[in-house]
């Protein structure tokens, strides 16, 4: 069934305090090629590597003024396939109660999020999906992109194009199966889809 409230394509976010500060992360996925797992806001201390299933079209306007949203994430991110990231293991949220957490199975337990809407407590417009992982490798080819600005995928190609940037994936950080001069990533930018963003 076609809603544009649903979307086969899963969305990792860039966290940040800054423009500044998330774009140097993702530059980081961009360079290693992966996504590195972490525990925070994970009960129970599992490493996961977050994701949402939210469409882009609707997660972008928030994106744009992420501070009046009262959301954490920036405008940069990677796109999947949902297929691609079951396939690999990754599963959508479940949204419970805190006290039932103790009644999922041990291996359930990473896929817990708190869901307390009588307490204030309801991050469901996440539409979270996680998969249990120190880092997820991701293959360019199957990969989309996001960024905010038609020149910061420009500046993109610069950059990997850029001797400094080459050295950096040389000593042993890059672990795409690429030439060195090929630049892998494609990308979509939030401006085509209408949304103005804040660099700030």
């Amino acid at each position: 069934m076609q809603r544009d409230d649903l979307s086969d394509r899963l969305i990792h976010l860039t966290r940040g305090d800054s423009v500044a500060s998330a774009s140097a992360r993702f530059l980081d996925v961009l360079a290693t090629g992966q996504l590195i797992g972490g525990s925070t806001s994970i009960r129970g201390g599992y490493r996961c590597v977050c994701f949402s299933e939210a469409p882009l079209a609707k997660l972008s306007h928030s994106l744009a003024l992420p501070a009046d949203q009262g959301i954490r994430y920036r405008p940069f991110g990677v796109m999947v396939s949902k297929l691609w990231l079951f396939q690999q293991g990754g599963r959508p949220a479940i949204y419970q109660p805190e006290r039932e957490f103790e009644l999922l199975p041990e291996e359930l337990r990473y896929r817990h999020v708190r869901y307390e809407p009588d307490r204030g407590v309801d991050f469901s417009w996440e539409r979270e999906w996680r998969i249990r992982a120190e880092a997820v490798v991701l293959d360019p080819a199957l990969t989309t992109v996001i960024v905010p600005t038609r020149r910061w995928a420009d500046d993109l190609r610069e950059q990997w194009a850029a001797r400094d940037f080459q050295a950096r994936c040389q000593i042993g950080l890059m672990r795409l199966p690429l030439p060195m001069h090929a630049f892998p990533w494609h990308f979509i930018a939030l401006e085509d889809l209408g949304v103005a963003v804040s660099e700030e």
